[in-house]
């Protein structure tokens, strides 16, 4: 009965390094995507705000005489 208790060690390990290779080489191109669409809002968020401050600058009057 010991020896079949040491045989269940290595089958217990076996069975958790299948399952944690499964998880480790899971698909993970979801969140690729998620955070390649919130960059691209970043972007865009960041070019209006250069727009608004280029106006801003053009318009404030202080180069006029």
């Amino acid at each position: 009965m010991a020896s079949l208790a040491w045989l269940l060690i290595p089958l217990i390990a076996a069975i958790g390094a299948a399952i944690w290779g499964s998880w480790a080489a899971r698909d993970r191109t979801q969140g690729d995507i998620s955070e390649l669409a919130g960059y691209a809002r970043f972007r865009e968020a960041m070019d209006r705000s250069e727009r608004t401050t280029a106006k801003a600058a053009a318009h404030s009057g202080s180069d006029t005489v």
